[in-house]
């Protein structure tokens, strides 16, 4: 009412006190190749109290002046430096950093403390963002995704072996290898993540290409004649020097990863570690396990 009286726009007020007490930059000037900014503001015997504040003086539409404390009722607040907005919204951002725990699980238990100790108003909320919204985001992708992955595989296997008991065989080689890359986390102290969930996609190929190979190699045989046994000998012979050595040179490349420190550590070490540990137990299960399914399954069908 009293800024209406006077007739006195709240925009001038504002860029007045705006000037007097942070200040603002009128141009700049050049000297040679140096440039400076013009700084206006008053100094801080006139800025320094509440009452050197309300003393400051607005200029009337009529040329006159007047003190701000006429105008306005000056007090001294706790707030924001900077108000931010997002959808018209005022949010305030708080950051942390998490050493040595799961994202996920300290989310969950943040969230009920959160709930349990803080009754906001209606109108507030909380929402999680930074890594773990990245996180969320790749895992509902994942879960979107992997599904129609495997069915796509478990066609492709299809058209090469017309046979769903050879599929079956290979596919489950795929979890017994990726359980390397959880027990390999588990062991580092490491938690699930967007590099993480890439080594256990680069784990689910390799799986399925030893799989694929050493099945193959045990068709052949039998196509040849051999027994069973004769075949899954001489297929696993066949292909243990080569799954050996893909296995250990991929191991021994991928160990920097491991070992890495400092920046983007934080990235490369659950990839490579997942990949490590998803390796030995890929070269296991192909090697032992899955000629001992492929054996079991195929005297169950005979």
């Amino acid at each position: 009412e009293k800024i209406a009286r006077y007739g006195v726009n709240i925009s001038e007020i504002q860029e007045t006190i705006e000037a007097a007490i942070g200040g603002i930059t009128l141009g700049q000037i050049y000297e040679e190749q140096k440039r400076f900014d013009i700084f206006l503001r008053f100094e801080p015997e006139f800025r320094k109290d509440i009452e050197q504040i309300e003393n400051l003086l607005i200029r009337l539409p009529n040329g006159g002046q007047i003190p701000l404390i006429h105008l306005a009722s000056i007090k001294e607040v706790v707030g924001p430096r900077v108000i931010s907005r997002e959808n018209n919204k005022r949010f305030i951002t708080i950051q942390c950093n998490i050493r040595g725990r799961d994202i996920v699980r300290f989310v969950d238990e943040a969230q009920k403390e959160i709930d349990k100790n803080i009754q906001f108003p209606p109108e507030y909320l909380v929402k999680w963002g930074g890594q773990f919204e990245l996180q969320q985001r790749a895992n509902r992708r994942l879960t979107l995704i992997t599904p129609i992955t495997l069915a796509l595989v478990a066609l492709l296997l299809f058209t090469i072996f017309y046979s769903f008991q050879e599929v079956l065989i290979i596919l489950i080689n795929i979890p017994l290898a990726l359980t390397g890359g959880i027990i390999a986390l588990k062991i580092s102290g490491l938690y699930l993540s967007v590099p993480a969930s890439i080594g256990f996609i680069a784990i689910f190929g390799i799986a399925l290409e030893d799989g694929l190979v050493l099945l193959s190699a045990f068709q052949r045989r039998l196509k040849q004649g051999n027994s069973m046994k004769e075949a899954i000998i001489e297929g696993v012979n066949t292909k243990l020097r080569p799954v050996l050595m893909t296995t250990f040179t991929t191991i021994f490349g991928i160990m920097p990863l491991l070992l890495i420190k400092g920046p983007g550590a934080e990235i490369q070490r659950p990839l490579a570690t997942v990949v490590v540990g998803g390796l030995i137990t890929s070269t296991i299960v192909t090697l032992i396990v899955l000629p001992l399914v492929y054996q079991s399954l195929k005297k169950a069908k005979d």
